[in-house]
């Protein structure tokens, strides 16, 4: 990353809620074909949450602290700030002398712009600013929210226009929180209803949603420069596995997420 920072455009999106398992039948079915053509391999990669939910997650991970492989380390990190002792900090680490990796970048020269989706991305209160007041730039709408069925899409279309109004020159790390995986996600598969409510069909429904859009995202991102990409979940959530359900709880469920990264090149589909 210390070769990437400062040269190259930086994308991260997580896919909020996005349980391993889902997504990775879906990737293995062929149902997610824009985004397993990017995705290593085709496969995701499992890896274990820093948080069970979205607003531990995104603190951990603005610390540089993104989902762990979920095998025995340490595993060498992309990101990290400059903390005596560090394990997980290697030569090839972009380290950052500020609190936080967002800040860290703007110091190194990119427009840090935030696309958010769940309540804790909202600006709508003091807990809901925290998150897109580390950017220079944030962005929220309702309909870039949970209940919208249109969210990712309308997200798609702002990112479209913050990349073409930036100057060709200057660096971005543009992050996007995608709702749509979240409950309520029944409206995105044909025939359920709000009554029979969630179920990992819905989530695998709205995943395919999402992958559906994120090619114009993908394009958009990588339309100046090489654009080095990370989309990854904050945490899953549980639909009655062992008895549990929803999240904020230490289930596999919800602990083990799917994670990718990869470098887009300009004009790549």
């Amino acid at each position: 990353m210390r070769g990437v920072v400062g040269h190259d455009d930086l994308l991260l999106i997580t896919l909020d809620t996005l349980r391993y398992d889902v997504a990775a039948e879906l990737a293995e079915a062929g149902r997610l074909p824009n985004l397993a053509r990017h995705l290593p391999g085709g496969r995701w990669e499992k890896r274990h949450a820093p948080g069970s939910f979205t607003y531990a997650s995104h603190q951990a991970m603005f610390a540089g602290f993104l989902p762990t492989p979920a095998s025995a380390g340490p595993h060498p990190r992309l990101f990290a700030a400059r903390f005596e002792g560090s394990e997980s900090t290697a030569a090839r680490t972009f380290v950052f002398d500020t609190p936080d990796l967002v800040s860290g970048l703007a110091d190194a020269g990119y427009r840090t712009v935030c696309i958010g989706g769940v309540g804790f991305f909202n600006k709508r209160g003091a807990l809901g600013s925290v998150l897109p007041g580390m950017f220079q730039e944030s962005h929220w709408e309702p309909e870039f929210g949970v209940a919208s069925p249109t969210s990712f899409e309308s997200q798609v279309a702002r990112a479209e226009r913050v990349v073409a109004e930036l100057p060709t020159g200057q660096r971005l790390f543009l992050f996007v929180n995608v709702p749509s995986l979240h409950q309520p996600n029944w409206f995105h598969l044909p025939g359920a209803t709000r009554a029979a409510g969630d179920s990992r069909r819905t989530h695998a429904a709205a995943l395919e949603y999402v992958d559906r859009h994120i090619g114009r995202l993908f394009a958009a991102a990588s339309s100046r420069r090489r654009c080095f990409t990370i989309v990854c979940s904050d945490h899953g959530t549980a639909y009655g596995d062992d008895g549990w359900t929803g999240h904020r709880l230490g289930h596999e469920s919800v602990w083990t997420v799917p994670y990718a990264h990869f470098f887009l090149e300009p004009g790549a589909p």
